[in-house]
Formats: structure tokens, sequence, C-alpha cells
């Protein structure tokens, strides 16, 4: 069972594809763990993509599927795999699926966990993080005991960069102007599912077992 995981950025498709991975016994691969695992080991392919990181460059689509080839050509790929972080645009996707088509392979799901874009705001615009301990919160959703105080060290909570509004926002634009498109891409293929993604995580998580079985 091979499966992409679809979806704008605090969606919760990272929390599902976990979920997905301990459930049916694949692997979770995530390309920015990849990437971090061949630097950290020093292969060849993560020599390559250093290269580019350093310089402050996206790793071209090519590196970046030779990379995930490598990966999910090992053993514990072998039952399947959830792709979460990749493929992120319409070339990375055209050339993973030729790769794979020259292995006989294939795409077997691609997810698409759907959340209006104003529910996303809302929702990440209410994570607080502690900066001390690492502790996550949410105002709505799990508060801490003390307003704007982590509960596990007594730090002061504060709400990250990349969560406050505008910079979402932002992120959004970009996944709707690269990442969208995979959402017909796929539905082409006939491989796409969509499930609503507003619901409690357990309900998402129901959906997308009814779907995969």
């Amino acid at each position: 069972m091979k499966i992409i995981m679809l979806g704008a950025p605090g969606a919760g498709k990272g929390t599902q594809a976990k979920m997905i991975a301990e459930k049916y016994g694949v692997p979770h691969v995530s390309t920015g763990d990849i990437f971090r695992a061949n630097i950290k080991n020093g292969t060849q392919l993560g020599m390559e993509a250093k290269k580019y990181m350093d310089q402050g460059l996206l790793v071209p689509d090519e590196l970046t599927v030779r990379i995930l080839l490598d990966r999910v050509a090992q053993d514990d790929c072998k039952n399947g795999y959830v792709l979460d972080g990749f493929p992120r645009t319409i070339p990375q996707a055209q050339v993973l699926d030729e790769a794979l088509t020259k292995l006989g392979d294939k795409i077997d799901y691609a997810i698409d966990v759907d959340v209006p874009d104003e529910n996303i705001i809302r929702r990440m615009s209410g994570r607080r993080a502690c900066l001390t301990c690492g502790a996550t919160y949410h105002i709505e959703h799990i508060p801490p005991k003390k307003e704007g105080i982590c509960d596990k060290c007594g730090s002061e909570l504060v709400l990250r960069d990349d969560d406050k509004p505008e910079t979402v926002k932002n992120r959004l634009a970009v996944y709707h102007e690269q990442t969208q498109p995979l959402i017909d891409f796929y539905e082409k293929k006939g491989v796409l599912r969509t499930v609503d993604g507003t619901l409690p995580m357990e309900e998402v998580f129901a959906a997308i077992t009814g779907i995969l079985g």
C-alpha cells in the first residue's frame, strides 16, 4: 500500500500519516527526515543535497526523487509506505511517477486532507509553544492550565513566527499555487481520495481507514 498525503500546511496530514503508518505497519516517509538522515550519515546523495541546501537553494526534483527512491527501496518499505511532504509540485509528481513506473510500481492512493484556509489560519494562530522545553499548546483545544504559561516548566508561551496569521496566509498562497494542482493530477490517475479535515482527528482517521480498508 503506497500512499501520498496531500493537504495544506496545518491541515493535519503529518499526524494522519503517522497514524496510518502505525496502524498498517508501514514506514512514515518524510522527505525532511530522509534529507537529514542522508546528510548525517554522509551518504553520496546526502552530500549532493547538502551542496544546494548550504547555498539556500532548493534541492532539484531529480535528486530529491533519487533520495526518496533510495529510501523506499529499503526492506521496511516492501509492504508500502506513507509519503509526507512529497511531491509538492507537478514536476516532482511526474518525476516520481516515471521512476516508479520503471520499477513496475505505482502510488495506490493520494489522500487529500481538505481544510478551508480560514480554519487553518484559526488553527495555526491558536498554537502556542514553549521555547524552553518544546511543549506545544492550543488556546482552544489544548490550553495551558495558566494562560500564557507552560504547564511543564513554567516558562512563557509564544506564538511562533511561522504560526502568525500573515505567515500562514503566505504559506497557503504558495500551497495553492504549487501543490493544489497535484489534486487534479492524482484525480486524473484515479487514485485521489478526499477526506474532511475539519472533523476531529479520530474521525478523519476513521474516514481514511474506511478508504484504505
